[in-house]
Formats: C-alpha cells, sequence, structure tokens
C-alpha cells in the first residue's frame, strides 16, 4: 500500500510524498516519488540513502489533466532503489524539501522478499473467479507487444549547451567551461537522462585541453533550475563544470559533445493513458565552441609572473622586535587565479636579517563558477641589527592583472622597528648539581671553528702513534 504525506505552501505548490509497495520481491525496485501541483519545480533535495539499497536511476513524469475547461500540470519524480538482499529493512521518517518547502514522510517498513519468476499465463476455462488476478500473465501476452505505429513522437524543445564564461582570456588566465541540458517544462514527461554515469567519461575526455592547466570540479547531484532564455522559461540541468588555464596562446576548440537521452513516443489516441508512452531515444549535440587566448603584454618575466586578480594579505606574530629575536612573517596571497602554480615571492636578502622558509599552506575554494581561495607564505626572520626594517625591499611578487590588462606588484607595507643589542646567554643548571653549575657558568661562549673538533682528532692521533713508537722501541731494547 502507498503512503503519502502532504505540504501545500500556497507560494510553492502542492507537494505529496508518495511511497512505492513495502513488499515486494529482489528483483522488483523499490520507490519513492514526490509529487507537485500548482507550480513550477525549481529546486528539491536529494532522496533518502536507504541501508541496504543502491539508488538505480530517476523517473520525470508530467501530467496534465483538464478539468472544465481548465488545465493543471502535475510533475512527478520518482527515485528507484534496488536491494541487495532479502529481508525486512527499516525506512525512518525522512524530509525531502521542494521548492523550499520540507515535505515529511513517516517510513516504512520494508519486506524484500524472494525473486519472482514470470507468471504462468491463465488455464483454458480458468475465470476471474477461480484464478488469481497476477496468474493472467504479462501485459504483452494480454494484448500483444505495442505497435510502434500507434506511437508518435511529439516535438521537443530542448537542447544542449556548452557555455564558456569568456570569449577570449589571456594565458594564465582562467575561463569556465559548463556543460548544461535545456528543456521546456512541457518536455519533462517526455526525456529522461540515459546512463549519464557511462556517458560522462567520454564528455570529460573530449573536454580536455592539452594546453591548459585544469581544475576540476567535485560531481554533484544533477538537479533543475528554473531560468529564462529568450523570453521563454526552461528547466536548466547543470551536468558537468571545469575551469581551465591556458599555457601558452593556443586557443581553446572544444569540439561537438553528444549526449543520449530517453525520449518517450506518445499515443496517437487523445482518450488513452498518459502513462501509455514507448521508449527510444535520441541525442543531443552542443556547437563546436573556441576560445581565443592572448599572449601577455611585453615584460622582462612574463613567462613566470602569475596570473589572476590578488591581493596581498599579510600577518606578524609580534609587535615589538628584538635583535637576535626571532618573529614569524606570513606573506599570504588571496583572490582568483591559479592559485596552485603561484610560486613564492620573490627574496632580496639583506645583510642585517636571516630568513628560513617559506612554509606554505594553500586554501582552495571551487563555488559559484569560480576558482579562488589563499595561499600562505610563512617566513621565520632574525634581526642582526637594530633599526628600522622594510619588508617591502625582501619580499615582492609581480603579478599579471587580467582585468585591468596591467602589472602588479604585491609587496608588504609593514616598517619595522628593530631594538636592542644581542643578549648573552645565560645559563640556569640544577641547583643539585654542583659541578655543572660552575663550569657552565664559567664556560667560554665564544664561536669554534667548525674544523676545530677534527683538528683536535687529527693531534690525538699523532701522540698516540708516537707513544706505540716508544714502547715498542723499549720492548725492543730490553730484549738484547
Amino acid at each position: 500500500m502507498a503512503r503519502a504525506q502532504t505540504l501545500a505552501p500556497a507560494d510553492a505548490g502542492q507537494a505529496v510524498i508518495t511511497l512505492g509497495r513495502t513488499e515486494f520481491p529482489i528483483n522488483e525496485y523499490f520507490t519513492i516519488s514526490f509529487t507537485l501541483r500548482g507550480a513550477a519545480l525549481d529546486r528539491y533535495s536529494a532522496f533518502p540513502d536507504i541501508e541496504g539499497f543502491k539508488k538505480s536511476g530517476k523517473l520525470n513524469t508530467t501530467t496534465t489533466r483538464t478539468v472544465g475547461g481548465q488545465s493543471s500540470i502535475e510533475l512527478t519524480i520518482t527515485q528507484r532503489y534496488a536491494a541487495y538482499q532479502e529481508g525486512e529493512v527499516e525506512l525512518p521518517p525522512f524530509t525531502i524539501t521542494v521548492n523550499g518547502r520540507p515535505v515529511q514522510s513517516p517510513g516504512a517498513t520494508l519486506q524484500v522478499g524472494p525473486q519472482q519468476t514470470t507468471p504462468n499465463p491463465p488455464t483454458a476455462g480458468a475465470t476471474p473467479n477461480n484464478q488469481p488476478l497476477q496468474g493472467i500473465g504479462l501485459l504483452d501476452d494480454l494484448f500483444g507487444k505495442p505497435k510502434p505505429e500507434a506511437y508518435v513522437e511529439p516535438k521537443d524543445h530542448a537542447f544542449l549547451a556548452l557555455v564558456a564564461d569568456k570569449s577570449s582570456v589571456y594565458v594564465g588566465e582562467g575561463v569556465h567551461v559548463s556543460l548544461y541540458f535545456y528543456l521546456t517544462p512541457a518536455d519533462q514527461g517526455l526525456l529522461d537522462f540515459y546512463n549519464f554515469a557511462g556517458q560522462l567519461p567520454g564528455i570529460m575526455q573530449q573536454l580536455q585541453q592539452r594546453t591548459a592547466w585544469e581544475e576540476h570540479f567535485e560531481d554533484q547531484e544533477i538537479t533543475p533550475e528554473s531560468i529564462t532564455v529568450g523570453g521563454k522559461s526552461y528547466l536548466r540541468y547543470h551536468l558537468y563544470e571545469t575551469e581551465l588555464y591556458p599555457l601558452t596562446a593556443a586557443p581553446l576548440r572544444f569540439p561537438a559533445i553528444s549526449l543520449q537521452m530517453v525520449k518517450y513516443k506518445v499515443a496517437k489516441d487523445p482518450t488513452a493513458d498518459p502513462a501509455d508512452r514507448l521508449e527510444g531515444y535520441k541525442t543531443y549535440f552542443t556547437d563546436p565552441t573556441t576560445v581565443a587566448v592572448k599572449p601577455l603584454p611585453p615584460h622582462p618575466l612574463r613567462d613566470q609572473v602569475p596570473v589572476g586578480s590578488y591581493r596581498l594579505r599579510e600577518a606578524i606574530d609580534r609587535t615589538a622586535f628584538r635583535v637576535g629575536q626571532t618573529f614569524v612573517y606570513t606573506f599570504g596571497v588571496e583572490g582568483e587565479g591559479n592559485l596552485t602554480t603561484l610560486p613564492a615571492p620573490t627574496l632580496q636578502p639583506q645583510p642585517d636579517v636571516e630568513i628560513y622558509g617559506p612554509d606554505i599552506r594553500q586554501d582552495l575554494t571551487r563555488q559559484g563558477g569560480r576558482v579562488g581561495g589563499r595561499k600562505r607564505f610563512t617566513y621565520r626572520l632574525v634581526p642582526r641589527r637594530p633599526g628600522p626594517l622594510a619588508l617591502d625591499s625582501m619580499l615582492t611578487l609581480i603579478c599579471f592583472n587580467p582585468a585591468t590588462a596591467r602589472y602588479d606588484t604585491l609587496r608588504s607595507q609593514l616598517l619595522l622597528s628593530v631594538v636592542g643589542a644581542p643578549r648573552k646567554a645565560t645559563f640556569r643548571p640544577r641547583p643539585d648539581d654542583p659541578f655543572y653549575a660552575e663550569a657552565l657558568q664559567t664556560a667560554d661562549n665564544a664561536l669554534q671553528p667548525l674544523d676545530a673538533y677534527r683538528d683536535v682528532r687529527r693531534y690525538a692521533n699523532l701522540v698516540l702513534v708516537l707513544l706505540l713508537g716508544m714502547a715498542g722501541y723499549g720492548w725492543w731494547r730490553g730484549r738484547r
């Protein structure tokens, strides 16, 4: 028995969740559907996951009803589930959000039985009174297979489009490429996706560019969004998206991409059941697309300059600076661009400053058709002389901003003031260790040459050889 839970907001239409049969054999699907009446579908959340089941495709059905000269459209989206094994499974209560409004279902207890074989046709002389209904046989056995001439293929207004957000870019500038499928609300009952997961690898291969760096967006559930194109309402499905950064001035050429869809033929008889339809296939193609790539303007470091809309966000771990005291400085670059290949800033060594690093950390965000984030270069600096310390003369990053078509230099705005002199090292020995307490207080902390211990080893070896020689000579004299 199917169960339903209804939500009826005035501005979002009326939505109903319907569960399929709760007792079924393992070779049949369990289904969860929602039906929307009185409004166009804008968005909806994911169907629930059921433990012990695998999601196995969706079906979209649009039904037009005319009563008293007034027409109403119902959209039904059905998720199919295939059970892994027989047994009892508990489907807990769940919620699906349709057009921003939650629709609740109380759940159910599912009974998955053994595989059911095809029932035998009724025997001669059987009547509805003495023969179970499910023993009648398949519809094809009763009425024969559907005849293609009894169906017609309606014209649809769907199309496949490959969209690049820019018609031309500079070398190193990002271009966002998306693959969309558009269809009108009236076409929902005619079309359905066919093995999209199997077609996607081929689509990705055709979109790859040998002369570009690619940042791939994570695959998301394909859901429709309402959009207007040329004054006409469409449902747009976002199938795939990626960000490409050309490495050379060669143009990015995309061939015609194909996508095979399921398209249904409907019965010619206008009084027939709307669900009476014949499944077929139709292939849609995009137009070939080319994105022109421009070389960067002349510059001595043109081949090494990163491209993007970047800003400098610097940080320092203290406000007072003393000679010989280490402090941490972060040169942070944030904005839109290919942060993965962004190099460390150019370092100009200073004789009165020791610099160690950098440690690199990158936070990348792919959202809303944009790739950006922050890349941080962390340095440890030790000043060796008091006085002003300008970091802008030590760390700089030249980059090209495609929005202004100009080269910019990111440099620090910090001017530090270093005070004091090197601190003399003091030892704090353990109070219960008088030997080391006295030795450490009188120890010489002057720097020693790196080869001092090697010279001591050499002299010790010479003394040892001399002593061995004298001992041998004494032993020889004693024998005489």
